[in-house]
Order: structure tokens, then C-alpha cells, then sequence
């Protein structure tokens, strides 16, 4: 149980992103395999909407002319009689009867002759005036009820029959029954082909269009209507537009087509198209949410990597305090009880209390100077200044401690005189007793530290070279957070506040200047400070010529080894 506790402590992130990523990948197959299957079943659809569309204008066009046989074909017997007919009496209502050319009667007048009546469809007026195509037609369209009629036949029909076989003359009939159920007459229509196509198909379809076809999608269809010829005598929208047409014949007027097809995209297209932006979409919206659990868990793990190293800074600087604190009370006490009396013994003591106080004091104003980075309101007094002058006081301010921890400094000054910088004395000297003080802690035996001060390409460098046990690569990129300490054992066995660092880097690129780092594991580590150097002056050129012998020469040798 602990073993799991402490591995999901240490692959929090992974484990979250794989508890969140399994679930996400089975909603994203799921939906993939909806879309696929709605992209077949969506193309069949569209394609069956589309019949069904011109089914609806075929039944557009037979109640049409349906309506006109109830509205005009309805004749009684009695209004047929041969005296009526032959006053010129219309037997046919008062309403205008459309998509008609000619109304007609056939009956049988007084001598037993059958004969045709015309009538103008707007008006109904009896017309005298007939047109020879239009009567033979009608006669032969008509032959067969006059033959019932001749021979008093009992007829059961009550509805309309149609006759094409002139295609010029489309003739819609109706029988006129007796009171007993016997053929008087036939009333009857020619029908106008070119009101159904030039007019009553487009008004269908402009109505119908928006309706089956709503918001844009009526803007990816085009119907047509054909003649008998298979000319195009209508089309909603111009083009020759995509895929294969679907087309039906009109009821009664059966040489007349309604078509649609796709103006754009076939119905198999539209379906693919469908498919790729929604499985687009979730795969991005996937992602997007797929990242913000990364971002969140990510966030999770620093802050809980950044707890442990609050936890482990406090532990380390009750360390770093208490040790310091014990030597000085413990050779304070040694000097308030007596028990030490030569001058000697007690200079050594007092070098001893001074040190730690130093040391005490180093580790304070990092934690108050980190305090203030924090918080913003930290300060540098920026003045001219020799570096190298910074770096000697602080070599021989630290020669006591180096002295108790039997190290040795080997100082290499430049060759030539180091131009001035533009710095804050205090905090240079402070990130560089930081940089040494994080070599006396890493050197592990080796007790040799190189500092070099030397310039290049406008910078001043000052590297703090140790031969200790050295920082691994992937490690060297993130030593200079705050409160992180390098995790393996030998690093992690030295007590530390993780706060050096960050405050050497926060120093230098206060400066305007950079700070880096070599090393290899088992063979030390060099980090270097790079600090911008300042334009010479007449009087930096004096100073540097009188200061030129005192700064050059071999090595300098600082502390001391263990015999």
C-alpha cells in the first residue's frame, strides 16, 4: 500500500493524464463510429428526401386537376339536354377554370345525334368556332362512352379517366350518368400543358422548396422540369450542377419530368463533408480539453513539487541555523566560563564566533533578499566599480571559513587591467559568496576551488570552479529555481536552503547579465557570471594603468589543506 502511495506521489501527472486520456479515446471512438454510421444512413436519407420531394409535386399536380373535375365536371343530366345545349347554356359552374385550354359537352341532341359543345375556360361561353385537331381527339377519346350511351349501358364509374393518346390534345373526361345510371353525355377538358409547365410547376415549387428544404440547404438543390423532348423548360438555379439526377414523370401529363440533383455537393458529399467537420470538431475540442487536464495536472504536480521543497527549505535552513548557532553558543560559553586563558586559544574562538556569524548572517540576508525578489521590492544601488577589487575583499573576508574547512583558492587574476562595471557591490559579493559557498558544500574531498576573473566580448566573467561530485545534465537547467535542490544522493545528502542560486541569477540579470553552468558527474562543476562591462574613462585608464602590476602575475593561493 505504501509502495502505491509513494508511486502515484511520484507519477501523479501520469497517472491522472492516463485515468483522464482512456475514457476521452473511447468517447472519441465512440463518436467516430456514430458519425460513420450516420454519414451512410444520412447520404440514403437525403436521397430519399429528394424522392419524396417530387412525390409531393407529382401529388401537387393530380390534386390540381383533380380539383378541376370536381370544380368543373360535376354536370347534372338535366343541364344537358339538347334545347339547353343548343341556346348556348353553359352547364358548367361560375369559377374560372385554370390550366385548361378548352371545356367541352358531348351528348346526344334531340335527333339522337352526338354531338360536341365547346366553352371558353375563363368565361365559359359557349364557342361555335372549332378546331379540328381538338374535335378529333375528343371524338376518339370520347367513342367509347357514346358507344355505352347508344346501347343504354349501365355504368358503375364515377371518376375521371384520362386520354394521351394525342399528345397535343390531352383530353380529361368525365361520364354524365342519368337517374339510371346510363351514359347522357361526357363533360370534359383539354388540358393547357404550357400553364403546368411555365406557371403552376414553378409556383409548386417555389412554395414547396423552402418547406422540404429549409434554412440553406434549398440553396444546394436545383429542380428542373422537362418536356416530352427532354428540354429544360424551368430550373430553380442556373448550372449544370453534381452527381446524378433523380427525375419522375407528372401523373396525366406523363411526358412531363420534375428533376432535382445537387447544385454543389452530391448527397454522398454533403454526408462526407458532415462527417469530417464533426469528427474535426471533437478531435479539437478532445485536444483543447485533453491539454487543459494536462495544464491543470501539471499545475497540481508543481505545486505539490513546490510544497515539498517549502517543506524541505524549512527543514534545511533549521539545519543551516542551528548548526551555526551551536558553535557559537558552545565557544561562547567556553569563553564566559574561563576555561580557555591563552590569547592565543581565544583569538582562534573569537575567528571562530565571527565566522559562523558570517555564516549566520550570509543565510539570513538570502532568505530577506529572496523575501523581497518575492514580493517585488527588492532594490540594487548600481555605482562604477572595480570587480576585481569586489572579489579580493570577499576572498579575504571568507579566509577564516576556508581556513576551518581546509580549502584552498586558487585565484587567477586577468592578464590585462578589467574594465569598471556598472554594479551593486554588495549583491555581486553576495552571489559570489553564494557560488563559493555552493563549492565548499559540493567539493565532497577534493578541497580546491578556482576562481577566475577574466573578460570577453564586452563582459566581465568571474567563474567559481570546483572538482566535486558534480550536476547531471538534466538537472543543471532547473538548479536555479528556487527551493530546488538536485535529487540525487550525494547532492541530496548536503543540507541547503535551494535559495543560493535563485538569487545568483536573480542578481546577474538585475545586472543585465547571464549566469552559467558546466559540469559533469564525479568531475565538478564551474558556473560563471557574466557581467556587462562599462565604457573606460581618462580616469579608469589611470587607475588601470597604476593598478596593472598589482593585478596580473601567476595564481594566487588563498587558504589552506589538510597535512
Amino acid at each position: 500500500m505504501k509502495i502505491a502511495r509513494t508511486f502515484l506521489k511520484q507519477h501523479m501527472l501520469w497517472v491522472g493524464f492516463v485515468a483522464v486520456i482512456i475514457p476521452l479515446l473511447c468517447i472519441l471512438a465512440l463518436q467516430y463510429w456514430s458519425l460513420l454510421k450516420l454519414e451512410k444512413t444520412s447520404s440514403v436519407a437525403d436521397k430519399v428526401w429528394m424522392k419524396n420531394y417530387l412525390s409531393d409535386v407529382a401529388t401537387e399536380v393530380k390534386y390540381f386537376y383533380k380539383g378541376n373535375v370536381e370544380q368543373a365536371l360535376n354536370i347534372p343530366a338535366y343541364a344537358i339536354t339538347g334545347e339547353l345545349l343548343e341556346k348556348g347554356k353553359s352547364p358548367f359552374g361560375a369559377c374560372e377554370v385554370k390550366g385548361v385550354k378548352r371545356l367541352f359537352v358531348s351528348a346526344f341532341d334531340r335527333t339522337g345525334e352526338w354531338k360536341t359543345y365547346f366553352y371558353d375556360p375563363s368565361c365559359k361561353t359557349y364557342q361555335c368556332t372549332q378546331i379540328a385537331s381538338e374535335a378529333r381527339a375528343i371524338n376518339v377519346a370520347s367513342a367509347s362512352f357514346k358507344m355505352m350511351g347508344q346501347e343504354k349501358t349501365v355504368v358503375r364509374m364515377s371518376g375521371f379517366t384520362v386520354d394521351d393518346r394525342d399528345p397535343e390534345n390531352r383530353i380529361v373526361m368525365k361520364p354524365i350518368l342519368d337517374e339510371s345510371s346510363k351514359i347522357a353525355g361526357v363533360a370534359g377538358f383539354i388540358i393547357d400543358v404550357d400553364y403546368l409547365k411555365q406557371e403552376f410547376l414553378p409556383q409548386v415549387i417555389n412554395t414547396s422548396l423552402p418547406v422540404k428544404f429549409p434554412d440553406q440547404t434549398q440553396d444546394n438543390v436545383i429542380v428542373r422540369v422537362y418536356d416530352a423532348r427532354h428540354n429544360v423548360v424551368y430550373a430553380t438555379k442556373p448550372g449544370k450542377g453534381q452527381g446524378e439526377e433523380t427525375m419522375t414523370g407528372l401523373p396525366i401529363v406523363t411526358d412531363v419530368y420534375v428533376a432535382i440533383q445537387s447544385r454543389t455537393m452530391t448527397p454522398e458529399q454533403w454526408a462526407r463533408w458532415n462527417f469530417t467537420v464533426n469528427l474535426s470538431l471533437s478531435i479539437l475540442m478532445t485536444t483543447v480539453l485533453i491539454g487543459g487536464i494536462v495544464l491543470a495536472l501539471r499545475t497540481a504536480s508543481r505545486e505539490l513539487k513546490v510544497s515539498q521543497m517549502k517543506t524541505d527549505f524549512v527543514s534545511n535552513v533549521s539545519h543551516e541555523l542551528r548548526t551555526p548557532l551551536s558553535s557559537v553558543r558552545v565557544f561562547g560559553e567556553f569563553l564566559r566560563l574561563g576555561r580557555v586563558s591563552e590569547p592565543e586559544k581565544i583569538r582562534e574562538y573569537g575567528q571562530y564566533i565571527e565566522t559562523e556569524s558570517r555564516r549566520l548572517t550570509q543565510l539570513i540576508n538570502n532568505i530577506l533578499d529572496f523575501s523581497k525578489i518575492e514580493s517585488g521590492r527588492k532594490t540594487y544601488q548600481f555605482e562604477r566599480a572595480d570587480v576585481g577589487e569586489v572579489i579580493a575583499d570577499t576572498l579575504k573576508t571568507l579566509e577564516v571559513q576556508l581556513k576551518q574547512n581546509g580549502f584552498q583558492i586558487i585565484f587567477e587574476a586577468p592578464d590585462s587591467p578589467l574594465p569598471p562595471a556598472v554594479i551593486d557591490a554588495d549583491a555581486v559579493a553576495q552571489a559570489f559568496m553564494n557560488l563559493l559557498d555552493n563549492a565548499v558544500k559540493y567539493s565532497a574531498s577534493a578541497k580546491e576551488i578556482n576562481v577566475r576573473l577574466d573578460q570577453e566580448e564586452g563582459f566581465i566573467c568571474l567563474s567559481v570552479t570546483d572538482h566535486g561530485i558534480g550536476i547531471p545534465r538534466e538537472e543543471q537547467e532547473k538548479i536555479f529555481d528556487k527551493f530546488y535542490r538536485v535529487s540525487t544522493g550525494l547532492v541530496h545528502d548536503v543540507k541547503g536552503s535551494g535559495l543560493g542560486l535563485a538569487l545568483v541569477k536573480h542578481i546577474v540579470e538585475a545586472h543585465h547579465g547571464k549566469v552559467t553552468v558546466t559540469s559533469e558527474p564525479g568531475r565538478g562543476s564551474s558556473f560563471t557570471i557574466h557581467l556587462p562591462a562599462a565604457k573606460i574613462t581618462g580616469e579608469d585608464a589611470k587607475s588601470q594603468g597604476t593598478n596593472n602590476v598589482a593585478k596580473s602575475g601567476p595564481p594566487l593561493v588563498l587558504g589552506y589543506k589538510d597535512s
